[in-house]
């Protein structure tokens, strides 16, 4: 080891926010590390950002360092890990490393996004070890609400990194791997410099129940109902779909599967066996014709996506299946902040149909994927770090990490958000550096930050609306024949009546006739003049001043 060498972590995503995961480790002199990438994932937008399709991290630090990035290694296939991958590799171009089932997902995504090119992965799965530059990487198997989660551990020669991923401890799980306990106590025997960890359930006490609890409840509510259950869960969550299946079969009733995205999951995991054994799955155009009590229905929606298939039903608007009085449909999920008032929109929508519907509040079933408080305090018995890291989550979350990791006797807990560049070796864990970080914006078929993408215009446009006027001059500077004003997502009338646009109009005319003829030759003044005539007009009648676009033509 040469000297000044630096072991660094710099996350760039999933940091003081919870999704958009992506962490950079980076080994080597100050100016000339080699890095690794650590998932590539992405977080979805809100109504703040009209027309965005996705939000991803800023990786404008890669522009400087992407002959030194030597690999991107994907923990597992949930969109904050992997999402992101799609769109932000083409500039990266280096090797991907993922297990088959998170390799299958990257292609079925790639073929229903249409997006270019491919991606050439490596197959890298629970066992297996690499090597990367300074870097040896090897993949432990964890449990998680996804097939093949892995946990990587990172040696290099300054000390070994535990990097978990998404991670709990649950004994009965209905879909494998089961954390490795074994193998985490050897690697803390090893000597662990830093626990990079999941912070996403810190506030909560306890242990996780089991999926394999949850199983059971979904079971007695199949087989104790009268008349049709559906089940809307995260679409992702293999062992919950292969669970209810088995649950169906059990009970006599058919399964029939609805929503694009829960079906490309179900043929993925088909390919990589982990459907084997189950019945075929009804297609859509049988389910008239089975008889209520022997069918279930899994589908998509459990987030209050209004394109989802349970948004549809609730609205009565699908082709050939359709709920009635007396069905019940379970929401096996937990709600996402932000998403609440989608999901009792569409709650009441099939209560209104005279629907049961069965959440998480009224029986198990629903458990996260992520280990609450006791889990942690296990991982940090098993590995015995000296530094523990808390990522993934809001500041919330990770200070209540970082409060519980001191509680358990680890001395180091170095305070970290994005963007910050964390020296983990030599000497004590300490903020060293800030990268560029933060959020760029896929709008279409586009990407780009705030301002490159319109986000902001169109914000306003959404708040305000848009005027448009258009006025012709002579050659004297006087008005040829009468302007034009398009106003559009204002109200057509003011309270006196008044219709809007006729408002508009004269404010133009108002505006034009209102400077002198000689000074009308400077068309740059008259075109702001006009401008903000109407930005007046429209807040004194309405009280909102709308994007105005004034175009002044002489002849």
């Amino acid at each position: 080891m040469a000297q000044d060498e630096e072991l660094v972590f710099l996350p760039l995503g999933g940091v003081g926010e919870i999704g958009m995961n992506l962490g950079l480790y980076g080994y080597g002199k100050p100016g000339n590390r080699q890095w690794i990438m650590v998932d590539c994932g992405v977080t979805f937008p809100g109504p703040e950002l009209p027309g965005v399709e996705l939000v991803l991290p800023d990786i404008a630090f890669l522009a400087e360092e992407r002959r030194n990035l030597k690999a991107i290694i994907i923990t597992h296939a949930h969109e904050d890990h992997y999402g992101g991958l799609n769109n932000l590799w083409p500039g990266l171009n280096v090797p991907v490393y993922a297990s088959p089932f998170t390799a299958g997902m990257l292609e079925a995504k790639r073929d229903f996004e249409k997006s270019r090119g491919e991606i050439p992965v490596t197959l890298f799965k629970q066992g297996d070890r690499i090597n990367v530059g300074p870097f040896s990487i090897e993949a432990v198997g964890v449990n998680h609400s996804i097939p093949e989660p892995m946990s990587l551990v990172i040696r290099t020669p300054l000390g070994t990194v535990v990097h978990t991923g998404d991670w709990k401890i649950d004994l009965d799980p209905s879909l494998g791997p089961m954390t490795d306990e074994a193998r985490f106590r050897q690697i803390g025997e090893e000597g662990v410099l830093a626990l990079v960890c999941d912070s996403t359930n810190a506030l909560r006490d306890g242990v996780s129940p089991s999926e394999q609890q949850v199983s059971e409840s979904l079971a007695k509510i199949i087989a104790d109902a009268k008349g049709r259950v559906g089940i809307t869960s995260f679409s992702s969550n293999v062992g919950r779909i292969r669970s209810i299946a088995e649950a169906a079969e059990a009970a006599g009733r058919d399964v029939l599967l609805l929503g694009s995205s829960m079906k490309r999951v179900v043929d993925v995991a088909r390919d990589v066996g982990l459907m084997d054994g189950l019945k075929p799955f009804l297609a859509e155009d049988e389910f008239g014709y089975i008889p209520r009590d022997k069918v279930v229905v899994i589908l998509t929606g459990s987030q209050g996506e209004p394109r989802a298939a349970l948004a549809k039903i609730a609205r009565d608007e699908m082709r050939n299946v359709a709920f009635s009085a007396g069905d019940t449909i379970v929401f096996s999920s937990r709600t996402i902040p932000g998403n609440e008032k989608a999901i009792n929109d569409i709650k009441n929508g099939l209560i209104e149909q005279g629907i049961h519907i069965i959440t998480d509040s009224e029986a198990l079933v629903h458990v996260s994927g992520h280990p609450r408080r006791n889990e942690l305090q296990q991982m940090y018995q098993w590995l015995k770090p000296e530094i523990v890291v808390p990522v993934h989550g809001e500041a919330a979350h990770l200070t209540a990490h970082a409060e519980l990791a001191r509680q358990s006797g680890i001395a180091n807990v170095p305070r970290l958000r994005n963007g910050q560049m964390l020296r983990l070796a030599p000497g004590a864990a300490e903020v060293i550096d800030e990268a560029p970080h933060g959020r760029i914006y896929k709008d279409g078929t586009l990407i780009g930050d705030f301002d490159e993408m319109g986000i902001g215009e169109r914000r306003k446009l959404s708040f305000a609306g848009h005027v448009a006027v258009n006025v012709v001059l002579d050659s004297r500077y006087d008005f040829l024949g009468d302007p034009d004003v398009v106003p559009i997502g204002l109200p057509e009338y003011d309270d006196e009546g008044e219709a809007m646009d006729d408002t508009l109009y004269d404010a133009v005319l108002g505006a034009v006739e209102s400077i002198p003829r000689a000074k009308r030759k400077d068309l740059s003044t008259l075109q702001e003049a006009v401008r903000r005539a109407v930005r007046s007009t429209a807040n004194q009648v309405w009280g909102k001043k709308p994007v105005v676009t004034v175009f002044v033509t002489k002849v």
